[in-house]
């Protein structure tokens, strides 16, 4: 049985798909096999990972019955499958509020095929609407990428008050994976006022690992390739690798 884990954070540009992305392509070369569900309309994973969102992807999934093995689609790394997502997944928002069982499309559809991958990876858009519920109520986790900067603990807190109500109702067995810290310029005292502030608040629930800013990471996604296979050496890419083994160490 597979471990469902959602990149969540209602702030956008704090590295979600980035994190989802090289996380995923880390877990895939450890072994593991892995599906990258994009769940944003803006589509940035997909074409991170050089999809084709023309073809059918996770809109038609969830909401015209097309099986799940049907619309994914191979990476350029073994064993890491993507299933992409397209700008039809903003009328998802519309489509599904007035549905009884709204929150529950993504699980429903992850269900069919949790068994043949050790991690489905979900990346939800930069707000808290009923896209990013969708992806917590199908999740066993959530990863949260943090950027060190003035309001990442107002933003953190916002999430987190999310979290608990949907722990309270629609998926108790939900839990907080982990916090963990991107774009960090250590020239900055903001940067590093900010990582001991939320490490003296959260403690172990906070990973070692901060993912540096780093040209060489943001260059990657132009590609359509994972950082590992655009600059392995970089230290962006070492970082998200050991993220990605401290990821693994938590399940």
């Amino acid at each position: 049985m597979g471990t469902t884990i959602v990149f969540a954070n209602q702030k956008g540009g704090v590295g979600k798909t980035t994190s989802a992305v090289n996380i995923g392509a880390y877990l895939a070369e450890a072994g593991k096999r892995v599906l990258l569900i994009d769940f944003d309309p803006q589509g940035n994973l997909s074409s991170a990972v050089g999809a084709d969102n023309e073809k059918p992807g996770i809109y038609e999934a969830i909401t015209s019955e097309v099986p799940l093995p049907d619309v994914t689609q191979q990476t350029t790394v073994e064993r890491l499958e993507v299933i992409a997502s397209s700008i039809n997944l903003t009328g998802a928002n519309v489509e599904l509020v007035d549905q009884e069982d709204r929150a529950l499309y993504l699980k429903r559809a992850i269900a069919t095929v949790k068994d043949e991958y050790d991690f489905v990876l979900v990346d939800c858009p930069p707000s808290l609407g009923i896209l990013t519920l969708n992806g917590l109520v199908a999740a066993d986790s959530v990863l949260i990428p943090l950027q060190c900067e003035y309001f990442a603990m107002e933003g953190l807190t916002q999430l987190l008050q999310s979290i608990k109500r949907v722990q309270s109702s629609l998926n108790p067995s939900l839990s907080i994976h982990g916090i963990f810290f991107t774009m960090y310029d250590s020239r900055t005292r903001l940067a590093q006022d900010v990582v001991q502030e939320v490490i003296g608040y959260f403690g172990k629930r906070v990973f070692r690992t901060i993912i540096p800013r780093n040209v060489r990471l943001s260059e990657a996604p132009s590609h359509g390739v994972p950082v590992h296979q655009y600059d392995a050496e970089c230290v962006g890419a070492r970082s998200y690798k050991k993220l990605s083994e401290e990821v693994l160490d938590r399940v």
